[in-house]
């Protein structure tokens, strides 16, 4: 057999490449939009600062609701930003232990999940959890499971549940 075009023997398919680690597909658009909603937040914290200014009762309370619609924007931004860089680095873990969930249920040409492989592809997920119910990896691997099954809400609490597990181990 010939060597890989990269004249590497030592690299298997599941090694990363010696160069680090490449960006995420999504995360120029992420921050792009983040930074227009950060933008926006500004003015609205500027709107509601000018109306506490004012020094009229009824736009300091107006003013003060206002400013808190920035506050909670940035909580969430914040708590968002957090969820995506522990699911990174569990996908990191898992990429290492060779145990990252593989995207291989059949599909539709259409590119839908086969509905019945993802439910068969499930169970053995939920039972992970039940034996195992403070592993985060069960809770990682079920997030995928509930994903494929088109159970997005689910699959979202999955994955905080397997961060917070993740963060505490």
């Amino acid at each position: 057999m010939s060597e890989p075009e990269t004249g590497r023997s030592d690299q298997s398919p599941r090694t990363p490449p010696a160069s680090g680690r490449k960006i995420p597909k999504g995360l120029p658009g992420t921050l792009a939009v983040t930074l227009l909603l950060v933008l926006y937040v500004w003015q609205i914290a500027g709107r509601g600062v000018a109306m506490v200014r004012t020094g009229e009762p009824v736009l300091i309370g107006i003013g003060l609701g206002v400013l808190i619609i920035p506050l909670l924007v940035i909580g969430l931004i914040v708590r968002e930003f957090r969820l995506a860089a522990t699911v990174q680095r569990m996908a990191d873990t898992l990429f290492a232990e060779g145990n990252l969930p593989a995207d291989d249920l059949p599909r539709s040409p259409g590119g839908r999940i086969d509905r019945s492989a993802a439910d068969e592809a499930f169970e053995p997920r939920r039972a992970a959890v039940e034996a195992a119910p403070e592993d985060w990896r069960a809770w990682y691997h079920l997030a995928f499971a509930y994903d494929a099954a088109g159970d997005r809400r689910r699959a979202r609490e999955s994955l905080r549940k397997a961060a917070g597990f993740y963060r505490t181990a």
